[in-house]
């Protein structure tokens, strides 16, 4: 257990009211004390450091200036919100972060009352305080009274179009929202595009406030980081042919730059804009991700994501494991296909680490591009390099897939463009809960017409669809895996191009067939075992595709069992519907096939292992064994039919 840090002032607060009582001076000091609580805590827990480091003054200068919940703090992504769970009341279990019935390591209104909006994808928090502003001012607050919305938003969050969408929409209404720019110039990889470029020449000359009067008292508060010659000013010079900045010019009023670290700059801005402002304006606030913890700040993601570490050191705590993580091969399979193939190119959008392009990007610069946090972008260009001849392959998560999804239908599907979808995190994730779970891909992906989507059921597979989705150029492809370790089976030396829509047989049985899509596959043979010993042996399949379907494969595991069971890691409406359908329309029930179909229950899974949020969606090896007896009919322990 790690030693807990020495907090007195903290250990006074107990909800952001209590802030209230404290000095400037002694805020600086509770500030220092909450960034120590929030290192140990997230030592035992691992999580989101970075973010959350790079904004403690601010989180403490926002609940002393400002009175929420009644004031609506809204935190776009929210990996920054560690340090405003503990000022909110739940300091008591920040280390259960990100555990099984512990606390979200996102904002979550059903949460808190100081979590006034949800959030784990970015973009978002301008549109959500915009509704706030606009509901208080039509009475829709009414039970909480008449207070302020406030979006803290990332210098690479800002550079998504929902963000400009909402701060053209605000600058029009002329509502009273405060926009705070937390600009770290680091998202999760370095940000990159023409927003960071103007936000970097905006360090050209001095820098300076535009609150009219209102702020000039915080003027002689700014020079002295700056005058050291900082490097990113970020104040655009007047007379620009646009005239005024680009913030201006979409209706805002702008303040900044100003040090997000120094409480001297902080709070007499925080305050003048609190006292004066009337319209939409935005605070430029400049931080360090990782700020106060060295390790943290070495590293080149700003210790963004962590597991457990000695805090010392800052060296972390993982299991140890034989078997490669997916993305890694993943990674290493693409590698391989584009060193034969110079027309493969990678896209990302703001998580090359994550994805594993960073190592693409390594060895072929010139084909690897990051547009940032822009799925939308990330899908059309893609389309835009694929028409004009190349193989693009636009890896994703599959939660933010879904961000881009009239893209993939307008932009590929509909022009049937070979595009690659790499989809990683698919299934359930862990701890980062329902907002990054993976379960919606294949039932919004395989509806589309003439897409290819395939499921990995261990890492040499996905090496294999590496190699397919490199081969196949009739129209768009997908392949989908998950987070975390593959099963340890033999790699193959080079990856094989698979028969599209032809799956496998794994095991030969009686009885029943269990038809696997994905990496559940290894539950299902555990579950095979388990059944031996009761008699039953059932036939084992791995489907591999999900559209096209092995229409001769499924139809024959029909014909010749008794009963037929899918199993995906996927939601209703994928993989167990579309072998529904084709059964139906070949009549296969009318002649008394049980079928069975296992999909992620329709709710919201909350963050545990993923072991523990499979068991929570009846879908681990005891799960698949229950459904097996149950469907035919064979009494199992403590049954009442035994």
């Amino acid at each position: 257990m790690t030693d807990r840090p020495e907090t007195p002032l903290l250990d006074r607060v107990t909800t952001p009211a209590d802030l209230k009582q404290f000095s400037d001076a002694e805020l600086v000091q509770l500030a220092h004390e909450l960034r120590a609580e929030t290192i140990s805590a997230v030592s035992e827990t691992g999580g989101h450091l970075g973010a959350g480091l790079g904004v403690v003054e601010l989180t403490v200068a926002l609940h002393h200036v400002w009175d929420a919940p009644r004031d609506k703090i809204i935190w776009d992504v929210s990996h920054q919100c560690y340090p405003h769970k503990i000022l909110t009341g739940r300091r008591d279990r920040i280390r259960t972060l990100r555990q099984k019935d512990g606390l979200s390591g996102f904002t979550k209104r059903s949460e808190s009352p100081y979590d006034p909006f949800g959030a784990a994808h970015s973009s978002t928090s301008i549109s959500a305080a915009l509704g706030f502003a606009v509901a208080r001012d039509l009475g829709g607050l009414c039970d909480t009274g008449h207070g302020d919305a406030i979006a803290v938003i990332g210098d690479g969050a800002m550079s998504a179009g929902m963000a400009f969408e909402a701060m053209n929409n605000a600058g029009h209404l002329k509502k009273r929202l405060i926009v705070i720019l937390n600009d770290n110039e680091m998202s999760i990889a370095p940000p990159v595009g023409a927003l960071s470029s103007y936000l970097s020449r905006l360090y050209a000359g001095e820098p300076f406030q535009e609150l009219k009067a209102a702020a000039k008292g915080a003027v002689s508060l700014l020079p002295g980081p700056f005058q050291e010659g900082a490097k990113r000013a970020k104040e655009m010079l007047k007379g620009m042919t646009v005239g005024g900045t680009l913030f201006e010019e979409l209706g805002f009023s702008y303040v900044g730059p100003i040090d997000g670290h120094d409480m001297d700059q902080l709070l007499p801005v925080l305050r003048t804009v609190k006292a004066r402002a009337t319209g939409p304006i935005l605070i430029h606030v400049t931080t360090t991700k990782g700020k106060g913890y060295a390790p943290a700040e070495a590293a080149r993601d700003g210790g963004h994501a962590t597991a457990r570490f000695d805090v010392l050191t800052g060296k972390q705590i993982k299991a140890p494991s034989n078997a490669p993580s997916y993305t890694r091969v993943f990674a290493d399979a693409l590698l391989e296909e584009a060193a034969r193939d110079d027309k493969i190119c990678a896209i990302t959008a703001a998580m090359p680490d994550g994805t594993g392009l960073n190592l693409f990007a390594e060895r072929y610069p010139s084909r690897c591009f990051d547009v940032g946090i822009a799925e939308q972008h990330a899908v059309t260009f893609s389309a835009g390099l694929a028409a004009g001849g190349m193989k693009p392959f636009c890896a994703l998560y599959s939660t933010f897939l879904q961000r881009g999804y009239d893209q993939v239908v307008h932009d590929v599907a509909l022009q049937r463009l070979p595009v690659r979808f790499p989809i990683d995190r698919a299934g359930l994730v862990g701890a980062d809960g329902a907002t990054h779970a993976g379960a919606y891909d294949i039932a919004y992906l395989a509806n589309l017409p003439g897409f290819v989507v395939m499921a990995a059921a261990d890492e040499a597979e996905l090496k294999h669809m590496v190699a397919t989705a490199a081969a196949h150029d009739e129209g768009p492809i997908a392949f989908r895996f998950p987070r975390g370790e593959g099963q340890g089976v033999e790699m193959p030396e080079r990856g094989q191009v698979l028969d599209i829509g032809k799956g496998r047989m794994v095991q030969e049985g009686a009885r029943v067939a269990i038809l696997s899509f994905g990496t559940r596959l290894g539950e299902v043979l555990r579950a095979s075992e388990a059944l031996r010993a009761r008699g039953v042996t059932p036939t084992v399949a791995d489907a591999r595709f999900a559209k096209p379907l092995d229409e001769a494969l499924i139809l024959e595991l029909a014909a010749s069992h008794e009963a037929l069971i899918t199993i995906e890691e996927g939601a209703v409406g994928g993989f167990g519907s579309h072998v529904a359908q084709l059964l139906s329309d070949h009549a296969v029930f009318d002649r008394g096939l049980k079928f069975r179909s296992m999909v992620l229950p329709d709710i919201f899974i909350d963050q545990a292992s993923p072991a523990d949020m499979y068991a929570v969606a009846g879908m681990n090896a005891a799960d698949i064994e229950a459904k097996v007896l149950d469907v035919l009919g064979v009494a199992q322990i403590g049954d009442k039919r035994a």
